[in-house]
């Protein structure tokens, strides 16, 4: 669905999966069709590991080989694709969580690790009702996301939008849903949408 939206508006763009999600032959048809179209295919770790404490940055959760084998596994994963390592250069940590040591390993493995732009709630497109005051909706992130656009003296230039591919099923307000309604709105503004080599 999100790849027919992007196909809709001739826009190429980034796909940072786990090693999980390209081992699954379930998926494997869906890969391949974003690697013809010439999106980005990137690492997100194989296995989807929190580097460190969530109340407590600085401590890692993980050693320093855990790290390295689980990322080389996911690239691994991706060779199966045709996707070299040298053709996808950027890192996106799991759960979007690290610390300046995950960031000098990720560097030493000869990758550049990228995040999120703050300040929208797209993020939290993976809530659900049941998780109470964490939920977001739809409406709410899409009215976040222009809100911001309106706010920032920059709008949204060189901004660097999370979408989730995929939520839990007890979320049925998908926000990739209102893809096609974004997309619309932002080019109506004169924006255009690059991948992440591109725009780095």
């Amino acid at each position: 669905m999100i790849r027919q939206k992007l196909e809709r508006h001739d826009t190429r763009a980034s796909f940072f999966l786990t090693g999980h999600f390209y081992r699954n032959p379930e998926f494997a048809p869906l890969v391949k069709q974003l690697v013809e179209e010439g999106h980005y295919m990137g690492a997100h770790s194989d296995e989807h590991l929190l580097y460190c404490d969530w109340a407590r940055r600085d401590s890692l959760l993980v050693s320093q080989k855990q790290f390295s084998q689980d990322l080389q596994m996911n690239y691994q994963r991706m060779a199966g694709f045709g996707i070299a390592k040298a053709d996808a250069p950027y890192f996106l940590p799991p759960y979007e969580w690290y610390n300046q040591r995950i960031a000098a390993w990720t560097k030493q493995e000869g990758l550049q690790l990228v995040n999120f732009t703050p300040g929208t709630r797209s993020t939290a497109d993976y809530t659900w009702p049941e998780m109470g005051n964490r939920y977001v909706s739809s409406e709410e992130v899409y009215q976040s996301i222009m809100k911001y656009e309106q706010q920032d003296p920059h709008g949204l230039n060189g901004f660097i939008l999370l979408v989730h591919i995929g939520t839990d099923p007890r979320r049925t307000d998908k926000f990739y849903n209102r893809l096609n309604e974004l997309l619309t709105a932002l080019k109506g503004k004169g924006y255009t949408f690059v991948t992440i080599d591109e725009l780095l």
